[in-house]
């Protein structure tokens, strides 16, 4: 077993987590990492209401006794939703970990924390980290260039943030973005981080909620098969590439504004990409690890692999390099 601050903290068996993720992040996929000794996290702004939300993490406890979090997303929006009424759902639901994402945390930090929330709040530089970690947080969460979603705009791997992160934080590290197997847990262990974060690996798992095309989808791509859109508009987001997003790319680059896009960017379009199947609906993450991911097991055989193979990988590969 790897025990590390990460699994101390907070009461789980392995150090690994699933991300909250938009669309995903459900019952299904939560309570089965729960149940393989992992973390997993409900997308809260997946559920369209607060009362959405209740009910869906009462289904995720009828499904697993185990710990898991909700992920709270505070981003700007024309339209915003109601921060204060999902942060007020998680708390009466008896939620003990959450995981905060996008804006400033600190409004939401204070009343979690009153609440004995643990809170994990994900980032995308050291100084953010520095000062998440100023904030209150218990952990941070850390995506390098690599991942999907938004990496920031610094375009710093995580073989060199990771590191740089460790040597600022007293705090416990997540290394997100680019693992999906033992050895990114491992390299993740020794560049000072206490577990990883996994999105797109866990995006092609059999509990996964989504279209069984888009998984093959994912095992089919490679490492140079996505592509980052927005970066004109310094909001860089990384997804799987597609004639939509060639499409954004395109036009951005030749001087368009987001509303000459948003219609294609739309998230009703992404969401449909996960519900029917088809790729080229709208624009969908996927990470560059998509080159690394070659079938669609169950999360319990997923977790437990990366899990035995990191312990051979420490206890005899790397153990034999040791002179005595």
């Amino acid at each position: 077993m790897l025990t590390t601050r990460f699994t101390e903290t907070f009461g789980v068996e392995h150090p690994i987590v699933q991300g909250g993720m938009q669309w995903v992040g459900r019952a299904e996929l939560v309570s089965a990492v729960a149940e393989a000794g992992a973390l997993g996290f409900l997308a809260a702004l997946t559920q369209p209401t607060p009362e959405d939300l209740v009910k869906e993490i009462a289904r995720t406890r009828e499904l697993t006794d185990r710990p898991f979090g909700v992920n709270l997303t505070i981003l700007p929006t024309i339209d915003e939703p109601p921060y204060d009424e999902y942060r007020s759902a998680i708390i009466d639901s008896g939620i003990t970990i959450v995981e905060t994402a996008g804006s400033n945390p600190a409004v939401h930090t204070e009343h979690l924390h009153a609440a004995g929330i643990k809170v994990i709040h994900k980032c995308t530089s050291v100084r953010h980290a520095v000062k998440a970690q100023l904030l209150g947080v218990d952990a941070v969460s850390i995506d390098g260039f690599e991942c999907a979603g938004h990496p920031g705009e610094d375009d710093v791997p995580g073989l060199v943030l990771l590191p740089a992160a460790a040597e600022r934080l007293t705090i416990p590290i997540l290394a997100s973005g680019g693992f999906a197997d033992a050895r990114g847990l491992v390299a993740a262990l020794a560049l000072g981080a206490e577990g990883i974060n996994m999105g797109t690996r866990f995006l092609c798992t059999a509990e996964a909620p989504i279209h069984q095309r888009v998984k093959e989808r994912i095992v089919e791509g490679g490492e140079l098969d996505t592509d980052l859109i927005f970066r004109s508009l310094r909001n860089t987001a990384r997804v799987a590439r597609n004639t939509v997003s060639t499409d954004v790319v395109r036009i951005l680059a030749a001087g368009g504004a987001f509303a000459d896009v948003s219609d294609l960017v739309a998230g009703k379009r992404g969401r449909s990409v996960f519900e029917t199947g088809d790729t080229e609906a709208g624009i969908w993450s996927s990470g560059m690890v998509q080159g690394i991911i070659h079938d669609i097991p169950t999360v319990a055989e997923l977790v437990h692999r990366i899990v035995a193979d990191a312990e051979q990988i420490i206890g005899s590969r790397l153990a034999g390099l040791v002179g005595s």
